[in-house]
């Protein structure tokens, strides 16, 4: 079958094979025909070394399809149901999932050591557990969660990373105050999806910053009610706080410097929430007297900090009601042989999400 392989770590190519074989199916593992994927800047974090991950590796972890096979003991779906992958599926069983915070369950990051497909030439991992760029992958039952026939792939393959983080940052981690003020730093896919969480949750003022143009205009036509470049940000703090900092600040960018922004970016008081996904080695330096005299809430949000699986129920229900934009938010279609096509739009930041037809 067909798949993009990242051969070594570093490379900025995918290699698009035709001699990959989904393994590891067997008991409690299902076997999914991809359909339609969502590149992420998490696959391209990946694919540098920014987040750790096992080469050769099969980058993509944004996916939806349908069963073609289930192993023994499955009985939460069977061949024909339309599903996406969940990239981080909670065991039920550990600390974390007992209580409550499934979304800290460690066992789908155990997957990310176990290749789950093969080449003439040996293992192939996929990336996070999964690896969606492909035509088939081999995942555990969990990875698996049934979506309703009015779902397209492609809408579902969003709702399985990148709206759920940014919503999530903003409905479940940050907890946006109707009224308050709010800064997102970073406007791609997930930024763009925490605009539309704190839009839902009645913020006054959300600025968008970014540098791309074409980002903020995209972020005014999400709910959005300013749009700067980061060099204007300082600006719009004064002007629209009178200089004493935003309510809340997400950071979607996932670096130290972007980071050390926000948090002088938030009023004393205030929440910074980091949503972007950096390097072990980027370390975001605060000295010991503001953390104490400013009293700023630093809350990291790991996949929309909640139950993905509401969170999933909860992102169709606002789609069909018209209460989030979820088709403007794919502004580029490739097929698997246009994946570097992708990756470049994603480095250009020229789009906001590109759809990968499977």
């Amino acid at each position: 079958m067909r798949a993009a392989v990242l051969h070594e770590i570093g490379q900025d190519k995918l290699e698009v094979l035709d001699d990959v074989e989904a393994v590891g199916f067997g008991p409690g593992k299902v076997k999914i025909r991809v359909r339609a994927t969502g590149l992420c800047h998490s696959d391209v974090s990946a694919m540098n070394g920014v987040l750790p991950q096992p080469a050769p590796f099969i980058p993509g972890h944004e996916g939806a399809g349908e069963i073609l096979d289930v192993g023994d003991g499955v009985t939460k779906v069977k061949p024909g149901d339309r599903v996406l992958v969940c990239w981080l599926p909670a065991c039920g069983a550990c600390p974390a999932c007992r209580r409550g915070q499934t979304q800290l369950c460690l066992a789908g990051f155990m997957n990310a050591g176990t290749p789950n497909f093969k080449r003439p030439g040996g293992d192939v991992f996929g990336f996070a557990g999964t690896g969606t760029f492909t035509e088939e992958v081999v995942v555990d039952a969990g990875c698996a969660v049934p979506i309703p026939d009015d779902v397209p792939f492609d809408i579902a393959a969003l709702i399985g990373c990148g709206v759920t983080t940014g919503l999530g940052a903003a409905i479940n981690t940050a907890d946006v105050a109707a009224g308050s003020s709010v800064a997102v730093i970073g406007c791609g896919g997930v930024g763009i999806s925490a605009i539309q969480g704190a839009r839902l949750k009645g913020a006054a003022q959300i600025v968008a910053v970014d540098p791309v143009a074409s980002r903020r205009e995209a972020a005014l036509r999400f709910g959005a009610t300013e749009a700067v470049a980061p060099d204007a940000l300082g600006d719009a703090k004064q002007r629209i706080t009178a200089g004493e900092g935003f309510d809340y600040v997400f950071e979607v960018v996932g670096k130290s410097a972007t980071a050390r922004t926000a948090y002088e970016t938030t009023r004393r008081g205030g929440t910074l929430c980091i949503v972007g996904a950096g390097a072990l080695d980027d370390f975001l330096q605060l000295n010991m007297f503001e953390l104490f005299f400013d009293e700023k809430k630093i809350l990291p949000s790991m996949y929309g900090g909640g139950d993905v699986l509401t969170s999933y129920e909860r992102a169709i229900a606002l789609w069909r009601a018209g209460r989030i934009d979820l088709e403007s938010l794919i502004t580029h279609r490739v097929q698997l042989a246009e994946i570097n096509e992708a990756l470049d739009q994603m480095r250009s930041g020229t789009a906001l999400r590109t759809c990968i037809e499977i």
